[in-house]
């Protein structure tokens, strides 16, 4: 299977079922996004657990791509430190926008998002979610746009 098959059927995939979708209850880190290009929005809360993403859940709506990347974060930072989260973050941006960017073995499923360099308006969609959950966990309160 190359890449365009895995991004397409993972895509597909957490599109279709996405995980993790919903509104979190007692969440103490919470934000919205909105790609105004797109019209994708979607809210983040999370609960944390000392220093880490104890759990994350999403809500919204958006394209497939918006949506599949929301859910395969959630499954990804679920657990993780904020430190562990930044340096996911800084890797899965530099895998949606430097095109001769190599990604490492530890991002697993969200490699597939590596596919989205192809489509540079789809960029914004892909991570929309990743500066909401950003912005979550610095609780900067104000919302999140792309633009």
């Amino acid at each position: 299977m190359d890449l365009r098959d895995l991004y397409r059927d993972v895509i597909l995939d957490h599109n279709r079922q996405p995980r993790n979708f919903g509104r979190l209850d007692a969440a103490d880190a919470e934000a919205d996004g909105h790609n105004p290009l797109c019209g994708d929005r979607l809210h983040i809360s999370m609960r944390m657990d000392g220093d880490r993403i104890g759990d994350v859940r999403f809500e919204g709506q958006g394209c497939a791509i918006s949506v599949a990347s929301a859910s395969l974060m959630t499954e990804a930072i679920r657990g993780r430190t904020r430190a562990e989260f930044e340096a996911l973050f800084s890797a899965v941006h530099a895998l949606l926008t430097e095109h001769d960017h190599v990604p490492g073995r530890d991002l697993g499923k969200l490699a597939a998002l590596g596919g989205v360099r192809e489509y540079p308006a789809r960029v914004k969609c892909a991570s929309l979610c990743w500066h909401t959950a950003h912005a979550a966990l610095e609780r900067a309160g104000a919302p999140v746009s792309t633009e």
